[in-house]
């Protein structure tokens, strides 16, 4: 998963749990969480409690989400080195954008935001659970001037896909699929279709659904079969060479506790056999190369037209 699919996701999640981003940039947010935000990621369970029995004001936390730490940190220095310390805060305004009055100059804490981090983890939790699946509709462009004029609207089937290839090293991709319940057509990057389009839970006036001829149950079996297909279009050249490190790292410490074996006495091999299966599991779950595909969230949207 890389830096631009990171910032995308990061920004996704903030404006839908309604957090105010103070300040932006292709590499970082300055955000004010908002109060379902700051309860999921902040872990205050008294603080919460506090504000839940005296109905106080909450006052929630503020953070410097890095997306990006190489981009982000070469413009602070930049910005350092050109105006001085003191300056860097407002030469950060100048090139990354508007910084609110009331938190200019304030120190947030700073979360770098990369894969394997614990707060990314931490936000896909979020997302898994508190927005695994949604129901929405497109809004209307324009008012139908007829008040018994009806748009068509298709159901689509929306699921996002982590693929992740695994050894001793790690990669990532986000797959974006969408499949109409109407006609059955399967497309990919069904995400940035959707992100163009203004949204409501609330089915608007003078619109009818189109039928469904496709369940859902057989909608996701074509995008796993999309997805599949698509996968075994890769190089697993990767595969291959950590299969080649997995057999090296065996014959290495099959090397090694043969020879303990060899030279310890009676009582102490069954002590010894053991920590050899032991490491032997460890470096087989270590090397193995393995591709794993998870959802990550899904939802019925449904689009304008008959596709």
């Amino acid at each position: 998963m890389n830096a631009k699919q990171i910032h995308r996701f990061v920004q996704h999640y903030l404006e839908s749990t309604d957090c105010r981003i103070i300040e932006k940039s292709p590499a970082h947010f300055k955000v004010k969480l908002s109060p379902l935000a700051d309860r999921i990621l902040t872990n205050r369970p008294y603080y919460w409690g506090f504000v839940d029995r005296t109905g106080a004001e909450p006052e929630t936390m503020s953070f410097l989400f890095v997306t990006d730490k190489e981009k982000y940190d070469q413009s602070v220095e930049e910005q350092t080195a050109k105006d001085g310390p003191d300056q860097t805060d407002a030469a950060l305004a100048r090139s990354f954008g508007y910084v609110h009055a009331t938190t200019a100059g304030a120190r947030m804490p700073r979360e770098d935001l990369y894969y394997g981090s614990k707060r990314l983890e931490q936000l896909f939790e979020a997302a898994r659970s508190g927005g695994s699946y949604v129901c929405l509709f497109q809004e209307p462009d324009t008012k139908k001037s007829h008040p018994m004029e009806s748009t068509a609207y298709t159901p689509w089937l929306g699921l996002n896909m982590r693929v992740e290839f695994q050894c001793d090293r790690k990669r990532e991709e986000i797959h974006s699929f969408g499949v109409s319940l109407a006609t059955g057509q399967c497309v990919e990057q069904f995400q940035d279709r959707l992100s163009g389009l203004r949204m409501t839970p609330r089915l608007p006036p003078n619109v009818h659904i189109a039928r469904s001829s496709v369940t859902l149950h057989k909608a996701a079996g074509m995008i796993e079969q999309t997805l599949e297909k698509k996968l075994r279009t890769y190089d697993y050249g990767w595969a291959e060479e950590a299969a080649q490190r997995l057999e090296e790292e065996q014959q290495l410490i099959a090397h090694y506790y043969d020879a303990m074996l060899a030279s310890a006495e009676e009582e102490a091999k069954t002590h010894i056999q053991t920590q050899f299966e032991n490491r032997k599991a460890e470096i087989d779950w270590q090397y193995k190369p393995r591709v794993l595909a998870s959802a990550i969230n899904c939802g019925i949207f449904h689009l304008a037209g008959i596709d």
